[in-house]
């Protein structure tokens, strides 16, 4: 008999920007679920991407004068980079502009129309472009985005519309029958009063008044709206086609066992999605489980507050596995979370070096001092059964609590045991016991049993830190380390000699750390400082030809340019080089204005190590001389008119 197929998802992220750490809880969260399953037998198909079209994405392209496709093969480049970076063990990463999705998408778009699903009408009211989603006048907060607080415009174009109306009992009765659909039950109260029960409107499927989307194949003057686009990949992923034979890996892994996905995005997974699933006469996911925000202090994070962290940035300063032990245990399972420096740099150092890192360095110390580093034999003594058991209903905690996706209560239950590890050292006095040889027999007992409850420890925290495991599975030579080897104390083999210890991570001094990140903050928001090479007297300094070969010189067209918010010297500009456009930032504010500056050609240097001025990322530097001690100001720009993208040299 063949493993029990288990199919999760995340929701896929949006091109429009980096991920910041918010956005990447979600999958950093989707995947301890993920790799849980897979100890536990599963055969599990993760399933993560982006969502590559919408009126967005055409805008912010056509600002840095590149095609929306270009725009989002580098966003999504990013995106993919940032999930690897984390350690995302996915097994499919899908991209909403794959020619498989768009074509199915069309014909899923068809066949809703054939059968009168999706008609033909006129679109007016309100839209918010961010969230790419209208709204009636009445739906409006204070004549805002109900979701978003922002800006919403009225708007007015032909369409097409899906008749929610027709499938909203039978959803009511389907979310009445299976009480799981929908979680956590905050969230199914919230969809089943706020709109199901309100009644439900006929849903706009298509638009007229931007063209980066899929086209209509019978109306290619409109593209597909994103929710039928992007909510599909869910079953596109699988090679679901209306038009062709259901592919086995569809067969196999549909219905899906949980999206997870954000709380802001909870209306189109649970209303959205499953009616249409219905129209096309596909069974629904077991269950949506809408997880909530991760905020900066009590904020959401925002470009425009300047409270955004990035993943990168972050693993940078603490380790993958650091980031991901806070992201896993800071979040509440209803509740917002919330990261700090300071609340990261308190979990690393309380639970992760003094609790964790010094219980598996204490014990492999010991036994490599006082046994050589062979594994001694078990015996039985005073607070050994109390340990024992506290592991057996570790195991047993750690499970029932992923099974509800209770990440941050099932790492307190892995913590509590390295806890209980710490004390029961404290108990026993090892140290204490080394000096009586009579006593080496009950020694060898202690730290045999400290050595599966690491071994213990180093199972249950594979989900959520799997090089952290490693490294323990390595440092004590683990041949068992599967969930299953958790129904029993004693899987460690006396006898074995155990590796080299090393620590699993290093005590951070918060004062000097909380420097260095606002030390490197603060290089990110003022240029560097020019640093001056004199030369000895009556000396130059010389390169060779092969130096200035390692500068990369083009000629470059100055899209855009606007101030730096807080900043007097500086300008950011979008600056066209041949087929693509930099984000330069400049500090010549005082001598041109961006309206000066718009339109120029000049000389950039395109090989810079991109830098943070302000929190704004710069790509390059222009070339300009003089502006020093009241020096006329002149940027070098071509003698005649040149294309932007030629090499200077």
């Amino acid at each position: 008999m063949g493993k029990e197929k288990y199919y999760i998802t995340t929701a896929i992220a949006y091109t429009s920007k980096k991920p910041h750490i918010g956005n990447t809880f979600e999958v950093v969260f989707t995947d301890a679920i993920a790799r849980f399953k897979k100890q536990m037998g599963y055969d599990v198909f993760f399933l993560t991407g982006t969502d590559e079209h919408g009126q967005k994405i055409q805008i912010e392209a056509e600002k840095m004068g590149i095609s929306p496709k270009q725009y989002v093969d580098n966003v999504a480049g990013e995106i993919r980079k940032i999930w690897d970076l984390m350690g995302a063990g996915y097994n499919k990463f899908i991209r909403t502009t794959d020619d498989y999705h768009e074509q199915a998408v069309q014909h899923i778009f068809k066949k809703l129309y054939d059968q009168g699903d999706i008609y033909k009408s006129e679109y007016e009211g309100w839209y918010c472009v961010p969230c790419e989603s209208f709204f009636t006048e009445s739906q409006l907060a204070d004549g805002c985005c109900p979701d978003c607080g922002r800006e919403v415009k009225k708007t007015k174009e032909e369409a097409y519309f899906f008749k929610m109306g027709k499938y909203q009992n039978a959803l009511m009765k389907h979310i009445e029958e299976n009480p799981e659909f929908i979680q956590p039950e905050s969230r199914k109260k919230e969809m089943v009063n706020n709109f199901l029960k309100p009644g439900l409107q006929d849903l706009c499927v298509s638009r007229t008044s931007f063209s980066w989307g899929i086209p209509v194949e019978f109306d290619p003057g409109h593209v597909i709206y994103v929710w039928v686009d992007a909510l599909s990949n869910y079953i596109t992923a699988l090679g679901y086609d209306p038009e062709k034979p259901e592919t086995e890996l569809f067969l196999k892994n549909w219905p899906c066992d949980v999206h997870i996905i954000g709380k802001d995005i909870l209306r189109f997974h649970t209303i959205y999605w499953p009616i249409f699933l219905m129209a096309l006469g596909i069974p629904l996911p077991k269950q949506v489980f809408g997880h909530p925000w991760l905020l900066f202090g009590n904020d959401k994070m925002s470009k425009s507050k300047g409270n955004v962290m990035y993943a990168d940035d972050l693993v940078e300063l603490f380790g993958v596995d650091a980031i991901r032990y806070y992201l896993l245990k800071e979040m509440p399972y209803a509740q917002d979370g919330s990261i700090t420096y300071e609340n990261i740099i308190a979990r690393f150092n309380g639970d992760l070096a003094n609790t964790l890192g010094n219980l598996v360095n204490r014990t492999v110390a010991m036994v490599h001092k006082y046994f050589g580093g062979v594994v001694p034999n078990p015996s039985h003594g005073e607070f050994d059964d109390e340990l024992k058991q506290t592991a057996l209903e570790a195991a047993k905690a750690v499970t029932e609590k992923m099974n509800e996706f209770k990440t941050a209560d099932a790492l307190e239950e892995i913590i509590s045991l390295a806890r209980r590890s710490n004390k029961y050292i404290d108990e026993t006095m090892p140290w204490a016991l080394a000096k009586d040889e009579s006593k080496k027999e009950r020694l060898g007992g202690v730290l045999y049993n400290l050595l599966e409850s690491i071994r213990f420890i180093g199972v249950l925290l594979t989900p959520f830190m799997p090089t952290t495991a490693d490294s323990i599975f390595g440092q004590i030579c683990a041949e068992t380390t599967g969930w299953d080897s958790l129904s029993a104390f004693g899987a460690t083999v006396a006898g074995k000699t155990i590796g080299q210890g090393k620590p699993l991570f290093n005590r951070i001094d918060e004062a000097k750390k909380l420097k260095e990140i606002e030390a490197s903050l603060a290089k990110q928001t003022a240029p560097e400082p020019e640093k001056k090479q004199e030369p000895e007297k009556g000396e130059r300094s010389y390169i060779s030809i092969d130096d200035f070969a390692k500068l990369e010189l083009k000629v470059g067209l100055v899209l855009e340019s606007k101030r730096v918010e807080g900043a007097d010297k500086l300008l950011v500009s979008k600056i066209k080089v041949g087929g693509e456009v930099r984000q330069i930032v400049s500090g010549i504010a005082k001598f041109r204005t961006p309206e000066e500056f718009v339109g120029k050609k000049v000389a950039v240097v395109m090989n810079l190590k991109p830098v943070k001025f302000r929190g704004v990322l710069s790509e390059g530097m222009i070339l300009a001389a003089g502006g020093r001690n009241g020096e006329p100001f002149a940027l070098l720009t071509p003698d005649m008119d040149i294309d932007d993208g030629t090499e200077i040299g």
